[in-house]
């Protein structure tokens, strides 16, 4: 999330907007490159790959979607906008942004360049969630199906001659994509229920909740953690007592916020041989299916949990 983004930068990227649309340029050098769609197909701008790669099942060729977050090496928290991502939205027909918070520069860069008959869709609004609340929604499995469904109505406004095809690609994906993805779930909640473990981070909590997980980490250094601040020395020691006593069974974090503090309680957990599962926040590796991305943590996860637990 972008937390130093001020008015300089709205200003620059005004001005460059302004620049591009007047010499008539076309889509430009893009952070992700799209697969071609065919001609005429939506424009679509997304903030971050997660919920790209969902906008790019549902619209098939009917959709030419572009993700600007994809560095699955990066912390998505400090991603800087540049002018190219200021010329995606100026010519998106269509742009979906998480909210919540997470991607604060995504609105902010909407506002730069007003355009007439552009839909948005701001996860956070459609779910509920507003700044301060927990901005992971692509973590909670209800919520993907929610945000597929809305990608979908979306389009269908914006391209009633296609609604068919667009109601068949949301089954496929929903009935068809999903449902290795699904079973795992499934799997873990039901042979895992209530085990007990941990995450360095919020970025867990869903998930953690409808597999029915235990997740006894202190809410307050999840959430300082993800938002980049220091936990407090209370929750510090908790965590490092649950580890110590090897009261948690699985230790998970997010690998792309490495910090020396989840460093530390990595190496503990190691050191007492508790299993240790690595989650990301985008796209690993960038070029992967959001199904295909959450199914292969989520084996993981199954893997750890067995290895602990011997169930």
């Amino acid at each position: 999330m972008s937390r130093g983004t001020g008015s300089l930068f709205l200003a620059v990227v005004t001005v460059a907007v302004s620049m591009f649309a007047l010499i008539g340029c076309g889509n430009g050098a893009a952070s992700a490159p799209s697969t071609p769609a065919r001609s005429g197909a939506l424009q679509v701008v997304v903030a971050e790959n997660f919920w790209g790669s969902i906008a790019k099942q549902e619209g098939g060729d009917r959709a030419n979607v572009t993700s600007i977050v994809v560095n699955p090496n990066a912390d998505p928290h400090a991603y800087e906008p540049t002018t190219a991502d200021a010329r995606l939205m100026a010519n998106a027909k269509y742009v979906v942004y998480n909210g919540a918070g997470y991607d604060p520069w995504a609105p902010k860069l909407l506002a730069a360049n007003p355009v007439g008959g552009r839909r948005v869709l701001e996860v956070g609004k459609l779910i509920g969630k507003k700044e301060g609340d927990n901005p992971h929604m692509w973590y909670a499995p209800s919520y993907v199906a929610r945000v597929a469904a809305q990608i979908t109505t979306d389009y269908k406004r914006l391209d009633p001659p296609d609604a068919a095809y667009f109601e068949r690609r949301h089954a496929n994906f929903m009935n068809v994509a999903l449902k290795p993805y699904s079973a795992e779930i499934s799997l873990i909640s039901q042979k895992y229920h209530a085990v007990p473990v941990s995450a360095t981070e919020s970025i867990f909590v869903y998930l953690a909740q409808t597999l029915k997980l235990n997740l006894i980490t202190p809410p307050g250094f999840m959430k300082a953690m993800s938002e980049g601040t220091g936990p407090t020395a209370q929750d510090k020691s908790t965590f490092d007592h649950q580890i110590a006593f090897k009261e948690i069974k699985v230790f998970v974090y997010n690998s792309q916020n490495a910090t020396p503090d989840t460093n530390a309680l990595e190496a503990k957990a190691k050191a007492q041989h508790i299993p240790v599962v690595p989650i990301t926040e985008t796209l690993q590796p960038a070029g992967a299916t959001f199904q295909a991305w959450q199914t292969s943590q989520l084996r993981a996860l199954a893997a750890a949990l067995h290895r602990a637990t011997r169930r």
